[in-house]
């Protein structure tokens, strides 16, 4: 094997290694590695230029920085248990209402975007799928769907009268 992949299966245990003293987990490390060797496989033939074998440890640790994010978003037991004894029984009528008219005005906005942006806002919002992921499957750059991504959510948050929140960069937190 070559490219990439040949050249992460011969520094495979220096990876590993340093993974496991980066990540505290042997078990972290080795899922990362897994989930790098897919990415790898689905890169084809394509390299980086500049150092690969530092593109690959990169490639591990965001890898399994989307571990810990996606296990962060599971809930526990206890919180299941919670939700379910909340129930629907202490909502009045008026908030139900509201609710109702809230999801119907976002269904409006949702239909009124291009496919394409549409298309994205859902797999990036409502899927959590990663920019990268989506931007593959569009074949267009990451910087192209963050930018149809924003502009969807100012439609949605224009037509639902709300102020869009910056979730990351500059300025994170803040109405744009």
């Amino acid at each position: 094997m070559s490219g990439l992949g040949g050249l992460f299966l011969a520094h495979y245990e220096a990876f590993r290694k340093r993974l496991r003293r980066r990540l505290g987990s042997d078990d972290l490390a080795l899922d990362a590695l897994q989930e790098t060797w897919l990415r790898v496989e689905r890169m084809g033939s394509a390299q980086p230029q500049r150092n690969p074998v530092a593109y690959l440890f990169r490639m591990a640790i965001n890898a399994a920085s989307d571990q810990r994010s996606a296990q962060a978003r599971v809930l526990t037991g206890s919180e299941v248990e919670a939700l379910m004894d909340e129930g629907t029984d202490h909502l009045d009528p008026a908030t139900v209402t509201v609710g109702r008219s809230e999801m119907s005005a976002l269904a409006d906005a949702l239909r009124e975007l291009p496919q394409r942006q549409r298309s994205i806002l859902i797999a990036a919002r409502v899927e959590q799928r990663p920019i990268e992921a989506i931007a593959a499957e569009h074949g267009v750059s990451s910087r192209m769907i963050g930018k149809d991504l924003k502009k969807a959510l100012q439609h949605c948050a224009t037509r639902l009268d709300r102020p869009l929140v910056q979730r990351f960069g500059p300025g994170a937190g803040k109405p744009s």
